[in-house]
């Protein structure tokens, strides 16, 4: 486990085990006091019990430690969220916990992705962080989304006014999962099963969720180039 020098969370943490996955982490949370508060495409979100901090549970996120490199690399800069711990999980799966943020309105945040574009003064060192950040993303990660994500969501507020970005890295998932579907044998030599164990499990909420019995051709088509690999 990382965590972040005198990380508040650290106990609720600790007892989480080697091999916790996502159904793990969000049950420790809950039981330590953490309520649901959201979910996107990737993840989950949850509060904590004082309010102050949120946790991001993804089952799969292969784009998640180059968010969390961003929010360390650039903390300097308050304008990304100040990270408390960072855990992966078994199967591919990522535990962020992090200060609490609210949504600015979409003008204000459509300025602020614009400003870190034009690498613009007042975001300069941050605009940095973030290309250097991006380009070893896509020179690393496979089916990396080449372009930031500017989604107006993904610009927020944290409780002493800050303005700051957040999951502006992300997987190609449309294309990912057509490869799933369309040569899964590519994506077992790429992607090692215990790094994908659980990518048909993220919520898809803003999406759309998958039928289950698409969700199960996926898995069966995983395993079975999972065999062809091990025989060969």
């Amino acid at each position: 486990m990382t965590s972040e020098e005198g990380d508040p969370h650290r106990e609720t943490l600790a007892q989480l085990e080697a091999q916790a996955d996502h159904r793990d982490a969000e049950q420790t949370l809950l039981a330590a006091g953490w309520t649901r508060c959201g979910a996107g495409d990737w993840a989950i979100a949850l509060r904590s019990p004082d309010g102050t901090a949120a946790a991001r549970i993804s089952p799969f996120d292969p784009a998640s430690s180059y968010s969390v490199a961003l929010y360390r690399e650039a903390a300097h800069t308050r304008q990304v969220p100040q990270l408390f711990a960072h855990r992966r999980l078994a199967g591919g799966g990522d535990l962020q916990i992090m200060e609490w943020l609210q949504p600015v309105p979409e003008p204000e945040a459509v300025a602020f992705h614009k400003a870190i574009a034009r690498r613009e003064p007042e975001v300069a060192e941050l605009a940095d962080v973030v290309r250097r950040i991006h380009e070893r993303a896509r020179a690393e990660l496979p089916w990396f989304r080449s372009e930031l994500d500017d989604n107006p969501e993904n610009v927020m507020r944290a409780a002493d006014g800050r303005i700051v970005a957040i999951d502006l890295f992300g997987a190609d998932g449309p294309n990912l999962y057509a490869t799933v579907a369309n040569d899964p044998d590519l994506v077992v030599a790429r992607i090692p099963e215990a790094d994908r164990r659980f990518m048909t499990e993220i919520p898809l909420t803003a999406t759309g969720p998958w039928e289950p019995e698409v969700r199960d051709a996926m898995r069966a088509a995983l395993a079975a180039a999972d065999a062809r690999k091990t025989r060969a």
